[in-house]
């Protein structure tokens, strides 16, 4: 393969993963205060790192594939009132280990179930597009520790994820050498992501938290299919509410804030 060719390879596979959001107001170097670590036994076995602020309903933020808690970083340094904000950097992403990517759903959510309260108590659980399939993952098995459940973006239908025949190339020495760490670990997920979906299919009717529903009408990343998907499968939950943002994209935690904001204190609420 040529260097041109190589490149040309990189592009198309950034271009599948999707682009970055938009920067947070808080910069990086102003979240050192609210980053804390964990230590995760099986199945993960990795430490998971963390950032919380504000004191409260625990909200425990997920983010998509690639990503860091630091996208969430606008609600934690102004969280809702009354809760504790706390976003993870998923396993494979950000300052969590491991290294490589962790493409298994039960074991990202294992990040996820130990950043629940220690006391026993709920959580209300928010994912961003994969990130709300992991979110659903732990709802399901856990039901019991979830408060509410928010899907942003989220990508739950296995019949709607393709894979473009050039992200197999993102595994191909010397792309993959030339990946950096997290869209390397985000091209593996995605590869990996239609069989997962179908096994988080039958336990999506274990979910008994009260659900609200966000997407954006010319979302190109998920399609707006999965919430038609995500209506039949949650027949458990308690209560069901769906908000279609008309001319939003896939990135509505930081193009939709007030709206993500207004489904987020109906989860606060709704799960009392």
């Amino acid at each position: 393969m040529s260097i041109a060719q190589t490149f040309s390879a990189l592009a198309v596979v950034a271009t599948t993963l999707g682009c970055s959001p938009p920067r947070p107001r808080l910069p990086a170097e102003g979240t050192d205060a609210l980053r804390h670590s964990v230590r995760v036994g099986a199945p993960l076995n990795a430490a998971v790192s963390y950032l919380m602020a504000g004191a409260g309903q625990r909200m425990i933020f997920i983010h998509g594939t690639p990503g860091s808690a630091q996208g969430w970083v606008d609600y934690l340094s102004e969280p809702l009132a009354e809760s504790q904000s706390m976003a993870l950097d998923r396993p494979g992403f950000g300052a969590s280990g491991p290294s490589q990517s962790v493409a298994s759903l039960a074991s990202q959510a294992a990040a996820v179930v130990a950043l629940l309260p220690a006391d026993g108590g709920k959580a209300v659980l928010v994912g961003h597009s994969l990130g709300g399939a992991v979110a659903a993952w732990v709802a399901a098995e856990h039901p019991d520790r979830v408060f509410a459940l928010v899907l942003i973006s989220a990508s739950l239908d296995p019949a709607q994820e393709k894979t473009h025949p050039l992200q197999h190339l993102g595994e191909v020495w010397p792309v993959s050498a030339l990946l950096p760490r997290a869209m390397r670990n985000a091209n593996q997920e995605l590869l990996a992501f239609k069989e997962e979906l179908e096994m988080l299919a039958p336990k999506l009717a274990h979910i008994s938290a009260p659900t609200v529903i966000v997407h954006g009408t010319d979302d190109a990343l998920v399609p707006l299919a999965n919430v038609a998907y995500m209506q039949d499968k949650l027949t458990g939950s308690a209560q069901v509410k769906t908000m279609v943002l008309q001319g939003q994209n896939h990135f509505l935690p930081w193009n939709s804030e007030s709206s993500v904001r207004e489904a987020l204190s109906w989860a606060l609420h709704s799960g009392a």
